[in-house]
């Protein structure tokens, strides 16, 4: 009787920490989401995915190819706006990712984790009904990205080293007089394709003087065909990691700075060897450079 005893207290002990880890791996977040796998072709699929999404009440605000085989779509919301109008910097939360990749034969339709990236950006919102809203409008077949999740509280102070940049360490591209300047600033740049970066988007906060820019790099190591050739090399692809983005926030033009906008959407990448951070250690200096010159900064396009 009691060896049956201790058995039955084994066994339930047991349980209960299964059930713990199961309930701790399910609050692992990662920074994507596959949506759908199938056949067809990018821009078919594109015009069915933007369609489904302004279904579902999101806004398209902009959509661009970074390279061949791969088509990204920005949208925003309300309730994204809303959320990032509660936050310091909320800004880089305003809008989602969406990606139509063809690896090899397949289609690869997938987006951000919008909790994920709540958790990252320190919004003071979860953004789960946004997430929600995602899921419904086009699928869930499974997060990924780094092999293991991170959690919430994790994913708010990450950095990558010791060294690296977090969050509230951006890169401070320019100042101007007041926020109309620095909004007007950037739009002239983005026009006259600055430092090979050029708009794909703008999405203002509303009830605030912010407003994020997302961009295309194109330029030598800064540009997004050199930086994912070498980081986005799984067999799910994390095209939906671009496009990078500028925030006009008050009368300065910030940018997350690369070893963290970067790293927080690969957390597992290598330091060293093949499809590395070694592989692409000349674009961070080289990203922060382009986008100053995008923000109207009066550097020189010989310091590239």
């Amino acid at each position: 009787m009691l060896n049956q005893k201790i058995y039955k207290a084994f066994y339930v002990a047991a349980i209960l920490m299964i059930s713990v880890g199961l309930t701790q791996a399910a609050d692992l977040l990662k920074p994507f989401t596959l949506a759908s796998t199938g056949s067809g072709d990018v821009a078919t699929i594109a015009a069915d995915v933007k369609a489904k999404l302004s279904g579902a009440g999101f806004e398209v605000v902009g959509e661009y190819s970074p390279y061949d085989n791969a088509t990204i779509i920005i949208v925003t919301s309300d309730a994204l706006k809303s959320a990032a109008g509660k936050s310091e910097f909320g800004g880089y939360g305003a809008g989602q990712r969406v990606s139509i990749t063809k690896v090899n034969e397949e289609i690869q339709v997938a987006y951000t984790n919008p909790v994920y990236m709540a958790n990252a950006y320190r919004m003071s919102v979860d953004l789960s009904d946004v997430a929600a809203s995602l899921n419904s409008a086009l699928g869930s077949m499974k997060a990924y990205g780094p092999a293991e999740g991170m959690t919430a509280e994790a994913a708010r102070k990450y950095h990558y080293m010791f060294g690296m940049e977090y969050f509230d360490e951006p890169s401070f591209l320019a100042e101007y007089k007041t926020y109309d300047d620095a909004i007007s600033a950037v739009e002239k740049s983005l026009a006259a394709k600055k430092g090979g970066v050029s708009k794909v988007y703008r999405i203002d906060v509303p009830g605030k003087d912010e407003s994020v820019f997302g961009v295309s790099l194109t330029k030598d190591c800064s540009g997004d065909k050199f930086v994912m050739g070498h980081i986005d090399f799984k067999p799910i692809r994390s095209t939906a990691h671009l496009p990078y983005e500028m925030l006009v926030s008050g009368r300065r033009v910030f940018a997350l700075y690369a070893r963290f906008r970067i790293a927080i959407n690969f957390p597992d990448l290598k330091m060293m060897g093949d499809n590395s951070f070694f592989k692409i250690m000349c674009a961070p200096d080289e990203i922060e450079e382009a986008l100053a010159l995008a923000a109207g900064s009066k550097i020189s396009e010989d310091d590239f």
